[in-house]
């Protein structure tokens, strides 16, 4: 049990009566108070007397959830209507459908889109989320349309503009002056990383600039890489070598680098990566939806840390499949269990934790994703009343068998209260979902009249 707060620091609340847990990887499980002053966890323990309390008895009082990977433009995709031929691979994908949606987006889209996902993130216990953005057509000041409709709403973020060749270079050139401008502000609740498309839109000179500006600004670039197959043709008939070993060589892979996807890596390949100890993040259902294949970094038998690598963390993001970490934890679980039976019960939390310390280094918040004293309270209450004992030892069996993003009852994002009784604190949620609406229905309007994407891979599925 930790002590009182310090005489010097008055506490503004006190969670009282829940089941907490102080962190996921290793799982530590209490059952106390959580003090918070100020953005802070400051006790854990019996609450002083005289402190607010907020009545958390039977519940679940967890560290906030960390979406690793995001583009939450796609809010505004769910129900768009279709009316080219089926996609028949990966390629076909992105030129038929985002590679169409992202240069259709404007300055209100990209509002609306950050308030409709980062509310949906928030109302399911993610408090953080790691966007990879891009809207060809509005470039300039859009991470800041982005970080400002997300700290609305009280959700923390990592943001970045995602820099391609794929429209051009004077837009190549300019994504990289958006990140590197968002890098130099200075905000409360969002930070920034580079952002990159995947090796096969990049060439030699635009990756080399965005490793240089990640390396400037003391911070590392967010990618998608080997989320296709096509990814490693092209990077094969570009330059003779994988996508990783490119990447490795052009100064990309860093241990500040967030490598989404890794999916179509081979051994040497995985062994780069290890040895990097770069963040690896695992998109279990969108991977599943492009047909795409699975990580190896997700699957036990198909990956073997290299003897004395620091090893990658793997983390877990949804690719633009909402913001529901639970859900995507589970389901991760579920099919990596599927493949070797030996997955551990642990699996979803430690990718949890990962993606936590992912956000943390970026925040120099070593505590962030624990709910330890000093660490910024980020806090998800569950209203989960559990039908048999919860501790330390299975915490794992009732987040995969018991939890539900609809046992969200509260959220806390740096010691404040952001949503209160399953509501937003902040916003009133049917104004934005009308707004949403409005917009999207200008934004599909539009995009009847964007054709299909002429960008093809090296090699590509098309050819």
């Amino acid at each position: 049990m930790t002590d009182a707060p310090d005489n010097h620091v008055i506490p503004t609340v006190a969670l009282c009566g829940g089941t907490v847990v102080v962190a996921l990887d290793p799982p530590e499980v209490m059952t106390c108070d959580v003090v918070i002053a100020g953005e802070r966890v400051v006790a854990l323990g019996t609450a002083p007397s005289g402190v607010p309390r907020h009545d958390c008895s039977g519940t679940l009082v967890t560290p906030g959830n960390v979406c690793a990977h995001h583009h939450l433009y796609s809010a505004l995709s769910r129900g768009m209507p279709y009316g080219l031929a089926p996609p028949r691979n990966f390629t076909e994908i992105l030129q038929r459908v985002w590679w169409r949606l992202d240069r259709a987006l404007d300055e209100s889209s990209v509002r609306v889109s950050a308030l409709r996902g980062g509310l949906d993130a928030l109302l399911t216990g993610t408090t953080t989320i790691v966007d990879h953005h891009a809207s060809p057509n509005f470039i300039d000041g859009s991470l800041d349309v982005i970080a400002d409709a997300l700290a609305g709403l009280g959700v923390r973020s990592v943001l970045c503009y995602e820099v391609t060749d794929r429209d051009g270079p004077k837009r190549a050139t300019a994504g990289i002056s958006e990140n590197r401008r968002f890098l130099a502000s200075q905000r409360r609740l969002a930070r920034g990383m580079v952002g990159a498309h995947a090796s096969f839109t990049l060439s030699d000179e635009t990756l080399a600039a965005c490793a240089e500006e990640a390396r400037a600004a003391g911070t590392g670039v967010h990618i998608h890489v080997a989320e296709d197959a096509a990814d490693q043709r092209d990077s094969l008939a570009r330059c003779g070598s994988r996508a990783a070993e490119r990447l490795h060589g052009a100064g990309i892979l860093t241990d500040r680098a967030l490598l989404a996807h890794c999916v179509h890596l081979d051994a040497t390949e995985v062994r780069i990566v290890s040895a990097t100890g770069a963040t690896v993040v695992c998109n279990p259902r969108s991977n599943m939806n492009n047909g795409v294949g699975y990580s190896p970094f997700n699957l036990l038998g198909l990956y073997s840390p290299t003897p004395g690598s620091p090893g990658p963390a793997v983390a877990l993001g949804t690719d633009g499949i909402g913001g529901d970490m639970v859900t995507e934890s589970q389901m991760g679980f579920f099919r990596a269990k599927e493949a070797d039976l030996a997955t551990p019960p642990s699996w979803p939390l430690a990718r949890l934790a990962a993606g936590s310390r992912l956000v943390a280094r970026a925040y120099a918040e070593p505590l962030l994703g624990t709910l330890r004293p000093g660490a910024p309270a980020d806090i998800t209450v569950y209203d989960y009343l559990s039908p048999t004992p919860l501790n330390s030892d299975n915490l794992s069996g009732h987040w995969v068998f018991g939890l539900s993003p609809e046992h969200v009852r509260d959220v806390y994002v740096a010691g404040e209260l952001v949503v209160a009784g399953r509501s937003s604190t902040r916003v009133e949620e049917g104004r934005i979902a009308a707004e949403a609406t409005a917009v999207t229905r200008g934004l599909w309007a539009r995009l009847e009249d964007v054709p299909a994407h002429e960008y093809q891979p090296l090699r590509g599925d098309n050819e």
